[in-house]
């Protein structure tokens, strides 16, 4: 649960942005091979990857896994209304969808929902189940509504970096 403002954000000049954009592009691609094409030394370019994780910048390196391949092949997509709007109650809540391994993305919004959430889960019942155990035992939920998704057009975490 990150609570990011303007402020948070890290001036990035050309050369991060370039190396930024190979590694979302491939992680696993070796620092003398960025440092080719960004035209820099590939010590210059540890510097600067080290830089952008203790910075924030770069959050995590993972691996993006299929989830059909997985046995997990059906994506939701819930709006969650809430009840009363305390904060201890909005804690509460956003501690529950981050604990829940079902739940992939997790945002507080504004408009006629509270939350959005992005699920991934192996049958229709084990979604039944998340529901019950996420919204139905917590009173501060007043709704939520339910997407399924028929296709996974495009599906990335890739920021577009000018």
């Amino acid at each position: 649960m990150s609570e990011n403002s303007a402020s948070d954000e890290i001036t990035l000049d050309r050369t991060d942005k370039a190396i930024l954009k190979l590694l979302q592009q491939d992680n696993k691609m070796s620092q003398r091979k960025i440092a080719e094409l960004v035209n820099l030394s590939a010590p210059a370019v540890q510097r600067r990857i080290k830089r952008l994780e203790e910075t924030g910048v770069i959050q995590a390196n993972v691996a993006i896994v299929d989830p059909a391949k997985v046995g997990q092949p059906i994506i939701l997509f819930a709006q969650v209304a809430m009840e009363s709007e305390r904060t201890d109650l909005y804690e509460m809540a956003k501690r529950s969808f981050v604990a829940a391994p079902e739940v992939q993305q997790c945002y507080y919004v504004t408009g006629e929902a509270d939350f959005m959430l992005v699920i991934s889960v192996r049958s229709m019942s084990d979604y039944e189940a998340l529901t019950r155990r996420l919204f139905f035992e917590n009173n501060n939920v007043k709704h939520f509504r339910t997407f399924v998704a028929m296709d996974r057009v495009k599906v990335g975490l890739s920021i577009p970096l000018g």
